[in-house]
């Protein structure tokens, strides 16, 4: 029996059950065919306070109710996620337009969520502290109360599952804003598991929208923590925003994450390793490879060998083929990729490969000869594009890596693994990989970037969660009242 039910979601937005959004309507589209899937509601401000009110009436219980059982919702969503993979798969590779292999992957990504949240309900809610006088003294966690999510469309399920499955296993409501490009797979799938999970009415919205209910989200003072994933830009305008209003504000944003290939390196797999960074679907991911750094000795081969893997690559409609590579978004996206691609190759760059596109779906793309005042160095790409960097020094490859406003992924390919992690302490990033590409996530680990990537490892993991989801209270107790002298 199918999960999902589209014939609910016209007009309507999510408050635990499908209720009508005062903001109208939206379509679902399919970035590969421009067909509409179906029509979900769009959130306006009005809807956005009203479930900002609900959500506290409904935390109070939520928060109360014991470990157990905020865990065993936690787990029967994880079992739904299992149980519908194909489903929810479907609708990634319809509406997100993601590769069949990405689908599956960014499913199975949603069930380790909700298991490994499920047991973050029970992990120790505090410490004792000593105290200088007779009484106990404690520090615990306690919920936050209503935790705001924003959610980007390019792994819009697991992107929204890596904040609301935490905070809800740590006793807070959740107001979901997906993007509206992706409102079914980065909202109303995660509302279908949690209801189907036995979460309680109103404790978690899904409310798809424009900047208007963003910005409401922001404000309200009922939500006091926002978790936001998406452009730097965006997220600027966001910290700003909860800063007036002093909310806590986690940002997951942009980056231009460097792969360093020294020369001592396998170019083959180096080259594998490559393509998967900057191509994996379509190169919309925070941590693409954005750079590859390559030491001079290896730096032909490397690039031929890219450019190769790029043209082999199949890009088409993954629903209907065994597509590598889906549909760019939409057509701003498009452009904006072509015009970086097109303004690097006025100032010099190598087109090896690529550097076209069909509609939206762009050709894998690798630029050689690219320099420090080639576009495509400097500026965040978001598409299936591969600039290809040279350096003679280890001093040089960490300066180049170092160079810019991010600190999101690091990768670096060698023989002397130790090698390489010398040269990544000389390189600021909230992650790093040696002997593996920039792209990577795990439930158990912490995420996060630095710069102008984020705040931080704020998501994933124990210790980010508990701190990103919950407040610490100082508590004391003696067993008379103190005396004073007044």
């Amino acid at each position: 029996m199918p999960l999902l039910a589209p014939e609910e979601w016209h007009g309507n937005v999510f408050t635990g059950a499908w209720t009508a959004a005062r903001g109208g309507d939206a379509p679902v589209t399919a970035p590969a065919t421009g067909a509409e899937l179906a029509r979900i509601g769009s959130a306006g401000a009005e809807d956005v306070s009203a479930s900002a009110r609900a959500a506290a009436e409904a935390q109070r219980a939520w928060a109360a109710a014991s470990f157990e059982d905020r865990a065993a919702v936690l787990r029967r969503a994880g079992a739904l996620f299992e149980e519908h993979a194909e489903e929810i798969a479907g609708w990634l590779v319809r509406e997100a337009g993601s590769a069949r292999g990405k689908a599956a992957f960014e499913t199975h990504l949603a069930v380790t969520e909700a298991y490994e949240c499920a047991a973050l309900a029970s992990q120790p809610a505090g410490e004792v502290l000593r105290s200088a006088r007779p009484r106990l003294s404690l520090a615990r966690r306690v919920p936050v109360g209503v935790v705001g999510v924003i959610a980007p469309f390019n792994f819009p399920l697991i992107l929204g599952m890596r904040s609301v499955a935490p905070a809800l296993a740590l006793g807070n409501a959740v107001l979901l804003k997906p993007d509206p490009r992706t409102a079914v797979c980065g909202g109303a799938v995660i509302a279908e598991v949690f209801r189907a999970a036995g979460l309680p009415e109103g404790v978690l919205h899904v409310l798809p929208g424009g900047a208007q209910a963003g910005e409401r989200l922001v404000a309200d003072p009922r939500v006091r923590v926002i978790s936001f994933t998406g452009s730097t830009a965006a997220g600027r305008r966001v910290g700003e925003a909860a800063g007036r209003h002093l909310k806590r504000v986690h940002l997951e944003l942009g980056g231009n994450s460097p792969l360093i290939v020294l020369d001592d390196a396998d170019v083959e797999r180096a080259a594998s390793a490559g393509a998967w960074g900057s191509f994996l679907h379509q190169g919309q991911i925070c941590m693409t490879t954005g750079r590859h750094l390559v030491h001079s000795a290896v730096a032909d081969a490397y690039a031929e060998r890219l450019a190769a893997k790029a043209e082999a690559l199949v890009v088409g409609d993954p629903e209907k083929e065994e597509a590598a590579l889906g549909p760019l978004i939409d057509e701003g996206q498009r452009d904006r990729v072509h015009d970086l691609v097109r303004r690097s190759a006025e100032a010099g760059a190598r087109i090896r490969a690529g550097g076209d596109y069909d509609g939206l779906f762009y050709r894998p793309t690798v630029l050689d000869r690219v320099g420090p005042d080639v576009p495509a160095y400097a500026e965040e790409v978001f598409g299936p594009v591969a600039p290809v960097v040279r350096f003679d020094t280890l001093d040089e490859a960490a300066e180049l890596a170092a160079q810019g406003e991010y600190g999101l992924s690091l990768g670096i390919l060698t023989g002397n693994p130790m090698r390489g992690l010398e040269l990544a302490e000389r390189i600021p990033s909230g992650l790093v990989h040696i002997n593996d590409q920039t792209v990577d996530d795990e439930a158990v680990a912490p995420f996060g970037g630095v710069g102008a990537s984020g705040t931080g490892s704020r998501f994933g993991g124990t210790t980010a969660n508990i701190e990103a989801f919950t407040e610490t209270q100082w508590v004391t107790m003696q067993a008379e009242i103190e005396r004073y002298p007044f």
